[in-house]
């Protein structure tokens, strides 16, 4: 993959996807955070659909950090994980109060210090909400960067490291969401919808299996 054909998928995507922005709502960085780590093997409308109660009953660290494990695992349940994604909220939120003064930190030593909080996680963070040049790999990138050609590594960190050779860093949290998106519509699991793709001219996987 070379710069100028990445930045050529990436234009025709975000003329696709204008504005991209992650899907998960939240009012606040503490409770995008949050939301963030709830996503992990789960979708992003489940999240949507649970964390308003959450939200509504411990809408910040100060709150959380004192929450009871059962009452939490009974709103979270739904999500999938409940046991380990409370432990991990409630984790994350006695460090933000006990470190952090119950702000979310905005750079990637300290983010990724708190429970629950990885690479990914911090990434998706201080990409999206402090506008540091940060890329993150979830599963829809790893699947379409590995399709379109961005790279040939199945690890995460490798294909990061593949992705941000060619995407420049003021665009990094941009390519993310971008990606993701395209995963979701068109380059989906297991079958990706190739005739009706936008960058299907520009993507190995098409010339390989439907290009004669």
């Amino acid at each position: 993959m070379t710069k100028a054909k990445a930045n050529k998928i990436l234009n025709i995507l975000n003329k696709e996807f204008h504005d991209a922005k992650p899907a998960l709502k939240a009012k606040s960085t503490f409770q995008f955070l949050i939301a963030v780590i709830l996503s992990a093997q789960c979708t992003d409308k489940r999240v949507n659909a649970t964390t308003p109660l959450l939200f509504k009953k411990w809408p910040d660290a100060g709150s959380l950090a004192l929450a009871k494990v059962g009452d939490v695992e009974g709103v979270i349940r739904p999500l999938g994980f409940f046991r380990s994604k409370t432990r991990s909220i409630i984790g994350c939120s006695k460090g933000l109060v006990e470190r952090f003064g119950g702000r979310v930190p905005g750079n990637r030593d300290d983010l990724e210090s708190l429970p629950g909080v990885g690479r990914k996680t911090a990434s998706v963070v201080l990409g999206n909400i402090f506008g540091v040049p940060a890329l993150a790999v979830d599963t829809h990138v790893k699947r379409v960067s590995k399709r379109i050609g961005f790279t040939n590594f199945t690890d995460v960190v490798k294909i990061e490291d593949d992705l941000c050779r060619v995407i420049p860093k003021a665009k990094w949290a941009l390519a993310t969401n971008l990606l993701i998106l395209h995963g979701r519509k068109t380059c989906k699991a297991p079958r990706p919808l190739c005739p009706q793709c936008h960058i299907k001219g520009l993507c190995n996987y098409y010339s390989i299996h439907f290009k004669s």
